[in-house]
């Protein structure tokens, strides 16, 4: 009797092998052959089994290729894991997640207020020794990627929040990032600054519409260590969402603006950017009526030569403003630059030069109170080497507001003049996610009168991307 059921248990599976599967008579044949010599099978039985095996792989039809097999299932269920970055492909649409988190402890012995520290525009603020825990140059962030290819397109959603850790104070009207709130019961400010899609393809570029980081300036910031660490503070005592790093200290922020812009393929390393942006009212002026649109554009070298590698850039920046007194001015400006590698040592000059375009942001102290155009430059000088896990690195920088004309110089002789800054930074890759940076800077800001403020600041942190 248990012979029988092992039997029929025997030639159900081997029914079902036979039926589920495309027939192979190696592998059927192997199986009846251990069936046999278990004592399973009789002689008989094995032989009639044998011989109906054979029978079968002679008729069946050819196994279909393994690529028309997944040929054959629902792509769109298919969940696959991405070829880069955290992430999944669900049905050839790509999703990724991206950020990072920062936080330093930083001491701030700055100068006590004085009739001689006074300096409007200055990025060292009156007051004494401070500390604070918060936020270097860059704010957490969270960032979602959504790609996929339609109709031979490349398409893609991006949206990135950057929230701060420290409490923000929105009664300024400055949004997340204006001067901290640090009391109980507040909450961390988030700065939804990217918003925007993509479409493009191979040979054509690509096209970006909705909010992103500008093209002038960009280069600025994007290879300035401080990006990674604090630089000068901005103000410790009631922290924003961010430190200043070299804002306002070498180069003129980028900022995250409205816009539609168009990139190029890259053409034997060169690459060209081009876009129209909305229009930004000044930051310190009377209001503005009609809005003329502003364009902004950037060219990008990147090329290998042997041990070497160097990238170089040109942008520039344009915006006619119509203010609500009649006074109609252009603003306009251009930043250059270029970042040399060699084995473990990089370096990096900048230079920005603008008329009517203001200092620190954009269209900030940009005209005297008549309308005049001020005109604004500065730069700075950087060094980075690398050693295994460890890397040490150092800049200066300076940024210059020029009068409008004599009558300006007289009516606002505190007005600054420079904003400098010295840093020396070290760094040490602790893992392939999280940095420890430690850095000090001086920075000082010096008034058309001769007034002048410093600051020493100490930071220590770390800050992690994934």
């Amino acid at each position: 009797m248990k012979k029988r059921v092992l039997l029929a248990s025997a030639a159900m599976a081997l029914t079902f092998a036979l039926s589920a599967t495309p027939a192979m008579a190696g592998t059927n044949a192997e199986l009846l052959k251990r069936l046999h010599e278990k004592g399973i099978l009789t002689d008989d039985e094995y032989q009639a089994l044998l011989a109906d095996d054979s029978a079968q792989v002679a008729t069946a039809p050819a196994a279909p290729p393994a690529q028309a097999a997944a040929a054959s299932l629902d792509d769109k269920r298919l969940v696959r894991m991405s070829e880069s970055g955290i992430g999944m492909e669900v049905g050839g649409v790509t999703v990724k997640l991206s950020g990072s988190v920062n936080g330093f402890y930083t001491h701030d012995n700055g100068q006590a207020p004085g009739p001689n520290t006074a300096v409007v525009g200055g990025v060292v603020p009156a007051g004494g020794s401070s500390s604070a825990i918060r936020n270097g140059l860059l704010p957490g962030y969270l960032k979602f990627d959504v790609t996929t290819n339609q109709g031979g397109w490349d398409v893609g959603a991006h949206f990135g929040m950057y929230p701060g850790i420290n409490s923000a104070d929105y009664s300024s009207g400055g949004g997340a990032n204006a001067g901290g709130r640090p009391v109980a019961l507040q909450t961390a400010g988030i700065d939804f600054r990217q918003t925007y899609m993509t479409i493009g393809r191979a040979g054509l570029g690509e096209f970006k519409l909705g909010r992103d980081i500008g093209l002038f300036g960009s280069e600025g910031i994007l290879n300035d260590i401080t990006l990674l660490s604090v630089g000068s503070t901005g103000g410790n005592v009631a922290p924003s969402n961010t430190s200043l790093g070299r804002i306002g200290i070498g180069y003129i922020y980028t900022d995250f603006q409205p816009q539609i812009t168009y990139t190029s393929p890259s053409m034997a390393g060169f690459q060209v950017s081009a876009g129209i942006f909305e229009p930004l009212q000044s930051l310190t002026g009377p209001g503005e009526t009609s809005k003329s649109p502003g364009f902004q554009g950037k060219i990008v070298y990147d090329g290998k030569f042997g041990d070497f590698s160097a990238r170089a850039w040109l942008s520039g920046i344009t915006q006619k403003h119509n203010r609500v007194d009649g006074v109609s001015y252009t603003g306009s400006g251009f930043d250059t630059g270029a970042k040399i590698g060699y084995g473990p040592i990089v370096l990096t000059g900048y230079y920005y030069n603008g008329s009517g375009l203001g200092t620190t942001a954009l269209n900030l102290f940009d005209t005297d109170d008549l309308g005049n155009k001020r005109d604004s430059d500065g730069f700075y000088l950087q060094g980075l080497a690398t050693f295994g896990k460890f890397s040490v690195g150092g800049s200066y920088g300076e940024s210059h507001l020029h009068y409008a004309n004599l009558a300006d110089a007289l009516a606002n002789p505190t007005l600054i003049d420079t904003n400098s800054s010295w840093v020396g930074q070290a760094r040490y890759g602790l893992t392939s996610w999280v940095t420890l940076i430690g850095e000090y800077i001086r920075t000082k800001s010096e008034a058309h009168n001769g007034n002048e403020a410093k600051a020493d600041t100490v930071a220590l942190g770390a800050i992690l991307f994934f």
